[in-house]
């Protein structure tokens, strides 16, 4: 097939470049490069199954050719960046939703939205189903994100009733692994970034708050099996193990051999205090579950982090 991933420079989309094009697909990505880096899809250069075009998705796009798919990732997807980036967020998931879907429907091609956990808002149930509504504050820091993609969900299931459009929107929950970027904001890249640079692992609250943590390579699995079967409504991919901020920052001092201390600090406004998934739609439509266990892929993550961390890689010389 032929697929154009939009974020395909990112470090979700970047893994499902390789991943595509390791199944046999001609995989183009299109990336303005804000958020993503070409260092994450530089060893596809040369592959003639591989195309990389330098585009912002919020203007019109023109592909040539037939495209069988159109997988929509860019946007800023962490704190840090959504909120120095917010008319930006607020444009990639409105304007850019609206071109990627357009051209999918010029194209004749399947149309795949990554939506996110952060629909859910600060959640008063708990896990969370893909029949919860959310508990969102829309003028809220993060509404710029949460109601983006809110809306991005919304356009997207409108082309798929009004056009017939054939559509797939996933919801990711926490998502690590290699080539999340070290000042990415998110608590696994913090985490270990501080570690390894001896500064104190900060948290913000009590620590109480939880999270659950799905490598990459189980999230790319859950995505492809998606691509496989013809389902509209929303589908949550993420990891059911909750874990608490303490716990997982305890398990980062461990892992790396840090002697950083744990701060705290204010929790930010709207942070959710808990944040599970209910997977049972993915289990029971993709047979599918997170395999990676959370040390395995710590470890990995964090010896990625040793190579290409500036200042650790320069002391190891």
């Amino acid at each position: 097939m032929r697929i154009l991933i939009t974020g395909g420079a990112g470090f979700i989309g970047s893994h499902l470049v390789d991943r595509l094009i390791a199944d046999g697909h001609y995989v183009i990505a299109m990336d303005n490069l804000v958020t993503g880096n070409l260092q994450n899809i530089a060893k596809h250069t040369s592959n003639t199954k591989f195309e990389f075009i330098h585009h912002n998705v919020s203007n019109h796009i023109h592909i040539a050719g037939d495209l069988d798919w159109v997988v929509h990732f860019a946007s800023p997807a962490s704190p840090v960046d959504y909120l120095e980036l917010p008319i930006e967020t607020l444009k990639v998931n409105s304007l850019g939703t609206h071109n990627s879907l357009g051209l999918a429907l010029r194209k004749n091609a399947k149309y795949f939205l990554a939506s996110t956990s952060e629909v859910y808002g600060d959640p008063e149930v708990h896990p969370q189903p893909e029949s919860y509504w959310g508990n969102v504050n829309p003028i809220g820091p993060r509404g710029v994100y949460d109601e983006a993609k809110r809306f991005a969900e919304a356009i997207t299931m409108a082309y798929h009733h009004k056009h017939n459009l054939d559509t797939r929107i996933i919801r990711i929950f926490n998502c690590y692994g290699p080539r999340l970027r070290f000042n990415d904001g998110r608590v696994v890249s913090n985490f270990i970034h501080q570690a390894l640079t001896s500064k104190p692992l900060t948290i913000y609250g009590e620590g109480s708050q939880t999270r659950s943590f799905q490598y990459v390579s189980d999230l790319v699995e859950g995505i492809v099996r998606l691509m496989g079967v013809k389902f509209h409504e929303p589908v949550n991919l993420g990891n059911p193990q909750e874990r608490t901020v303490v716990e997982l920052a305890n398990m980062i001092k461990e892992l790396t051999g840090s002697k950083s201390e744990i701060v705290f600090k204010p929790l930010p406004t709207d942070d959710p205090k808990r944040r599970l998934p209910d997977i049972t739609r993915a289990k029971k439509l993709l047979d599918w579950t997170p395999e990676k266990d959370l040390v395995e892929g710590l470890n990995t993550t964090i010896a990625w982090y040793r190579e290409h961390l500036p200042q650790v890689a320069a002391a190891k010389k």
